[in-house]
């Protein structure tokens, strides 16, 4: 999105100055001799992000319990103003949970939520013409599986959930983290469900599916990872799983009692398991970000030797 506008020490301090306007018991209708909070003592301080919207964080504020809604809704209709008249497309509003009351009062202006985290909700409001094209929040949830393969036996490991109406079974796993890669969701998954240790190796397949009613709806990826064991000894959580083995690929490959993906994963493993593994991984490179000291995880087939180095082809 282009079209930056400049946060001006001028607009900071119109802004500052509506405030200790409003903070006038004369103005707010409040009891003259009790103090007020100041937006101006720290402050609150919009910032500014690279797509010309404006981030207001409530908890800036050094003395909620002294703001009043009613003032720091008048506040906020006249910013509101300011910013749109600046050309800035949109504002975040970003309040703790200890802050709620403010919820209703940004409403009023207009505010819609956009997401909520366990201590603090962000609400948004499109200031540019035109419907909105403030991204949604949330759209998918990503569940990763280990498929854990001792390459020595050729058994895999597998469980069958307790409080299922069918005890199939299929590779342990769950929902990884925020924040966490999808090799280290497999491998910590494995091990809470199993207390078996393993490494991370490749990525067999991903399944997709929308209005999935364990995802309150949303979309749903589900990443199958092939890992490489480090221990055997099982001790499986009995709240979560009913059995946990070593099965042999082959036996699974061929069993019924098992589901429709975990049946297809075991093929492809036994295929991988004999004809060898390049056949199947999707491995993973880090490579460096634009964004200066983070890293990405690319995952992909590997490349033949004279196409991964291209300055060398004729």
């Amino acid at each position: 999105m282009a079209g930056w506008t400049v946060w001006s020490a001028h607009s900071r301090r119109l802004l500052s100055s509506r405030w200790r306007l409003l903070q006038r018991p004369e103005v707010r209708g409040g009891v003259s001799g009790r103090r007020r909070f100041s937006v101006a003592e720290p402050g609150l301080k919009p910032r500014r992000d690279k797509f010309g919207g404006v981030s207001l964080h409530l908890a800036q504020l050094r003395s909620p319990e002294s703001l009043d809604q009613a003032a720091f809704g008048r506040w906020l209709q006249g910013a509101i103003t300011q910013w749109r008249a600046e050309g800035h497309i949109a504002v975040w509003l970003h309040v703790p949970i200890l802050q709620s009351r403010f919820i209703a009062t940004a409403a009023e202006q207009g505010f819609t939520f956009h997401h909520a985290e366990s201590d603090s909700s962000t609400l948004a409001l499109w200031l540019a013409e035109g419907c909105s094209r403030l991204p949604v929040y949330a759209t998918h949830q990503v569940g990763v599986a280990g498929a854990v393969l001792d390459t020595h036996t050729g058994r895999v490991l597998v469980v069958q959930d307790k409080n299922k109406t069918r005890n199939a079974w299929k590779f342990p796993g769950g929902l990884s983290e925020p924040g966490e890669d999808i090799g280290n969701t497999a491998v910590r998954e494995v091990f809470e469900e199993t207390g078996v240790t393993s490494e991370f190796k490749s990525i067999l397949s991903i399944r997709q599916q929308h209005g999935q009613p364990g995802a309150f709806g949303k979309s749903d990826m589900y990443i199958i990872c092939r890992l490489e064991p480090s221990s055997f000894h099982i001790n499986f959580c009995q709240q979560e799983c009913l059995r946990c083995e070593w099965m042999d690929l082959t036996e699974l490959s061929k069993t019924k009692e098992t589901t429709p993906i975990t049946s297809i994963i075991a093929k492809l493993l036994l295929y991988g398991y004999r004809e060898g593994f390049d056949q199947i991984d999707i491995s993973m490179r880090e490579l460096p970000a634009v964004y200066t000291g983070l890293f990405y995880k690319l995952y992909h087939r590997e490349l033949p030797e004279n196409y991964s180095n291209v300055t060398d082809m004729q």
